[in-house]
């Protein structure tokens, strides 16, 4: 389904700045949207949030699910 690849691709980008921000310090979202508090910064964050969520749900599909949706 294209929702669990938006979510996938959300989750990778959340993952990449959170390992930036344990690694080196760095918030690579909140340095191109104007700080962590900026609304652009704060929106991202909670879709990156939400696609986490969805994410979850795609632990407990069945491999034929996962299946009949990939095309």
């Amino acid at each position: 389904m294209v929702i669990d690849k938006i979510a996938l691709v959300l989750a990778i980008i959340g993952a990449l700045n959170w390992g930036g921000v344990g690694l080196f310090g760095f918030d690579t979202v909140a340095f191109l949207c104007g700080g962590q508090m900026a609304a652009l910064s704060r929106i991202i964050y909670a879709l990156v949030g939400l696609a986490g969520l969805w994410c979850i749900t795609m632990l407990f599909q069945r491999n034929e699910e996962r299946r009949t949706h990939v095309a």
